[in-house]
């Protein structure tokens, strides 16, 4: 295998999950009595650039297909966070009617609107037609194209370079990671400024977040690596943030590479904070497989023990990231009967690999299990609080990167 950026060859990856289905490709009831299809689920990590990259199997249009059922907007907190970004970045620009926004990896439009709703003229870029044709319900201007270097420069070419490009948790989900980001210098006016969010390779190894790795993600990225992309793409980074969303992640600002901007303290400060993790050498990806096993084995000695008293358990949230964990742990029906999800788009399918069923809310209010599994820890207390809102009394449990009741 050769690094997807800089095309140095890998060696051995240093995580392997073993295979599995892809991890948003849910089953309907008529698809149980078909075989699916498994791949091979490791990481890699470049020893020239420190990219951080799933081995290659799959490519974006077998992954990112026209039922895809991730809709952003059924998190209550992730809506929170895109209108007060929105907010934010309107002021700091000062963007106005005659401003462009581009928002790269659009989903239902649910960041989009926030611009529109202000009267800024914006465009969406969503290559998956269920999330694509929500937005366009909402009445925004939607692209149903993939992103990069071509569609980039054709944007460009018809007068629509813009004021600000967003791409909120769509930079790991891109193959050609080089080729996109060239496609945000050739989309960007001078003058302009990306804006990117990724969750933060320092907390995946920190906190031991395997179950975000999964086939849909391509990198997991360092603001050391991400700066070595933008220069060789013509870019630069500006200024960088630190958010609390997925577990940890890293808000860049960039710009192009004249850009007569200053380069703000956070970057260095952040890059010597990664440096002092030793992000840029190999120590702490050689000890990551035996640190994810040992969550796996307690995360399944868990269930078992539950099972074996007799108690009852449950989950919430058909998250991409708990059919990670579920079959890495090789866990089924009998010791997870079933999980609850908000999103109509997964209620009444099966979760891929571990084939558990998916209900929706309502069946968790009437079972009443001893114990309810939150597969998304990232909006855990959201998801707390709802129910226990709704009078559910059930102890609350996460796995990642420990088991915490609560």
């Amino acid at each position: 295998m050769k690094c997807r950026f800089c095309d140095n060859a890998m060696d051995n990856p240093f995580l392997d999950l073993g295979s599995a289905p892809p991890s948003n490709a849910y089953l309907g009831a008529s698809a149980l009595q078909k075989p699916e299809q498994y791949f091979p689920l490791r990481l890699h990590v470049c020893k020239e650039c420190w990219l951080v990259q799933t081995e290659d199997f799959l490519e974006a249009d077998t992954l990112f297909i026209d039922s895809y059922a991730y809709f952003s907007s059924t998190s209550k907190v992730w809506l929170r966070h895109a209108e007060q970004y929105a907010n934010d970045i309107v002021q700091r620009l000062g963007l106005n009617q005659d401003s462009l926004v581009i928002e790269v990896g659009s989903n239902d439009g649910y960041l989009l609107k926030k611009f529109s709703d202000k009267g800024i003229p914006s465009l969406g870029i969503e290559p998956t037609a269920s999330t694509a044709e929500a937005a366009k319900k909402l009445g925004l201007d939607v692209l149903g194209e993939f992103f990069g270097s071509d569609l980039g420069r054709k944007l460009a070419n018809d007068g629509k370079s813009a004021d600000l490009i967003v791409g909120n948790n769509v930079y790991a989900h891109v193959p050609d990671i080089m080729d996109f980001t060239v496609g945000l210098k050739n989309a960007l006016k001078p003058g302009g400024t990306i804006t990117l969010e990724f969750p933060h390779l320092a907390r995946l190894l920190q906190d031991k977040q395997f179950d975000t790795v999964y086939h849909e993600h391509f990198s997991y990225l360092s603001l050391f690596t991400t700066i070595k992309i933008f220069r060789a793409a013509g870019l630069k980074i500006l200024h960088v943030d630190k958010i609390p969303t997925h577990g940890g992640s890293l808000r860049v600002f960039g710009a192009l590479r004249n850009d007569p901007r200053d380069i703000s303290p956070s970057v260095s400060k952040i890059l010597a904070e990664e440096a002092s993790m030793d992000l840029q050498d190999m120590g702490p990806y050689r000890k990551f497989q035996q640190e994810v096993n040992r969550v796996k084995d307690d995360f399944l000695s868990f269930l078992i023990k539950i099972k074996k008293r007799g108690q009852t358990i449950a989950g919430y949230g058909a998250a991409a990231k708990g059919n990670t964990l579920l079959n890495y742990a090789g866990v089924k029906p009998d010791l997870l009967p079933f999980v609850c999800d908000a999103a109509p788009s997964k209620q009444n399918t099966f979760l891929p690999g571990s084939r558990i069923p998916v209900l929706s809310p309502d069946a968790l209010l009437e079972a009443k299990p001893d114990y309810v599994l939150i597969l998304p820890w990232n909006i855990a207390e959201e998801i707390k609080n709802d129910l226990r809102s709704q009078g559910l009394k059930s102890t609350f449990v996460t796995a990642i990167p420990d088991i915490i009741l609560s």
